[in-house]
Parts: structure tokens; sequence; C-alpha cells
């Protein structure tokens, strides 16, 4: 009887985990933004570094370095991982660059419409088949592009391509699969990441001087721990999609755009005209549709296996 709760422990664990990793995430544009006068591309740089240094350091904590070297063995592998590398380069540059140029509200619409592009990333690379509310969600999810388009005077490409580059970032993931761990997976990640950043701080050098780890000693810690935000939210995740089920993740991860458009909204006082708003309320009803959709088709799969159950024990 003593191990009865374990199951109900452990999904309480996952569920804290993962809201650990999406309120970590979702305090990112602050964290980055108290981290001028470095540039976008200079933080970038250093954040895949020092990433992969708190990686060796897990990896030698955890006794990692077996896994890590039979990872390498397969080609397979270290090609998706090097994939995957390039796709969370991209939505890192991306999101660091929306964040120090004020646009921390359109970074929010973007992992707003991550969940539609996920889905739609399913029709059109592993032909899955949609139910209807989910077209209705993609059809409404592009009306609000269009109005945002129409009201702000130019297409939201920080929003689509951080969209685009996390939702296939995801798809890699997910593709990968239990075969490469949260750390040995980072860890091959910004390894093939590190000659980029190491050619970005050479230029960056020689066009005015890096700035990092010369603006003071508490600078020099907020930096160090550039290494630290980025790996642990991802291990956190990792942890936590373990032990939840996928619904509840899917609500979960609503948490970080909330906060980054409260973070733009009302704390940076970027503007919200209109037809952003309109724009915005179209996504959230879009994905209100999506929700519903995914809690129900859940709860049909859990019936049809009890049901299954049920049948097989009579």
């Amino acid at each position: 009887m003593s191990d009865a709760p374990a199951p109900t422990r452990e999904r309480t664990l996952g569920g804290v985990y993962a809201l650990l990793a999406y309120l970590l995430w979702g305090i990112l544009p602050l964290y980055f933004l108290a981290l001028a006068p470095i540039g976008p591309f200079e933080l970038v740089a250093w954040r895949v570094l020092l990433s992969l240094v708190f990686c060796v350091v897990l990896l030698t904590v955890t006794r990692g370095w077996a896994t890590l070297a039979r990872i390498m063995r397969l080609p397979r592998l270290l090609g998706l991982s090097a994939l995957a590398g390039v796709l969370i380069y991209i939505n890192w540059q991306v999101f660091v660059v929306a964040a120090l140029s004020g646009h921390v509200i359109e970074t929010s619409l973007g992992y707003f419409i991550n969940p539609i592009v996920t889905v739609l990333l399913g029709v059109l690379l592993l032909h899955e088949r949609l139910r209807r509310i989910q077209w209705v969600a993609i059809g409404i999810a592009a009306v609000a592009v269009g109005v945002i388009v129409v009201g702000y005077g130019a297409f939201p490409w920080i929003a689509i391509t951080l969209a685009l580059s996390f939702g296939a970032y995801g798809l890699v993931k997910k593709t990968i699969g239990p075969s490469v761990d949260a750390v040995s997976g980072l860890t091959l990640e910004t390894m093939w990441l590190t000659p980029v950043a190491v050619v970005t701080l050479i230029v960056v050098a020689s066009l005015g001087g890096v700035t990092g780890f010369s603006q003071g000693a508490w600078h020099t810690v907020m930096l160090l721990g550039a290494g630290v935000v980025t790996a642990i939210p991802l291990l956190l995740f990792a942890a936590g999609a373990r032990r939840v089920p996928l619904s509840v993740m899917g609500l979960l991860q609503f948490l970080t755009p909330v906060m980054q458009f409260i973070t733009g909204a009302w704390l940076l006082g970027e503007p919200m005209s209109l037809e952003r708003w309109i724009g915005f309320g179209l996504v959230w009803l879009a994905l209100v549709l999506l929700t519903i959709d995914s809690l129900a088709a859940a709860r049909r799969a859990r019936s049809e296996t009890d049901a299954s159950d049920l049948a097989e024990l009579t």
C-alpha cells in the first residue's frame, strides 16, 4: 500500500518541474536586458559557450560521458543533433535581438502561435490528419497574422521565425526521442555551435570590442549565469515531460508567452494598437479551440483504452 501514491507523487513532481521551466523561460527577456550593454550577437555567442561549459560540468558530476560517447558513435543522432543546434541557434538569436530591441511582445506572439505551427508541421512533414477544430484554429491564426500585418504595417517576422524554429526544433527532438538524454542533447547542440560562437566573438571584437566580463563583478556573475539559465529550463522541461501527460504540458506552455506579453506591454511599455489587440485576441481564440480539442481527444483516447482493458478482463 505504501507504493500506491508513487505515481501521483511523480505526476505532481513533474508538474512542478514543468512549471519552473516555463517560469524561467518567461523571465528571460528581463534577464537579457539586465546584461546591457552586451549586444545580441555577442550575448548569444556567450550563451552557447557558457551552456557548453555548464553541460560539461553536469556530465562530469552525473558521470554521463560514457552515454555521450555512445551517442557520438551514431552518425544519425549526430546529424539530427547538428540540425537541432542550427534551429535552436536561430531561435536564440532572433529572441535575443527582439528582446534587446523593444519587441518582447512580438516574441510572446511567436510562442503563442507555436502550438499552432507545431500542428501545421505535423500535417506538412508527418502527413498527420487534422480534426475539424484544428483546421478552424489554424484558419483563425492565419487571419490573426493578416490583421497584425495590416495594423502593424509590417510582417511579424520575429514571431513567425520563433514559432517555426522552435516548432521544427521540437519536431527534430521528437524524432531523436529517448535515444538522447537532455544533457547529452544540449551538449551536442552547443558543441556544434561552438565554432559559430567563436567566429562571432572574433567579428564582434574586430568591429568594436567584446564587452562581456568588462562591466564589473555583478555583470560578470550575471553573464556567467547565462549558461545556467539556458540549460536549467531545458533539463526541468525534460524531467517534467517524462512525468506528466502531454495535455498538462500543453496547458502549462502558455505561461511563458503570457509572462512575456505582460513584460512587454506593462513592464516595458511597448505599444499595443487596436489592431494588435485584435490579432492577439484571434490567436488566443485559436489556442482556446486547440486546447479544448486536445483535451477532448485525450479524454476519448483514455476512454477507449479503459474500454479495451475492460473487454480484455471480461
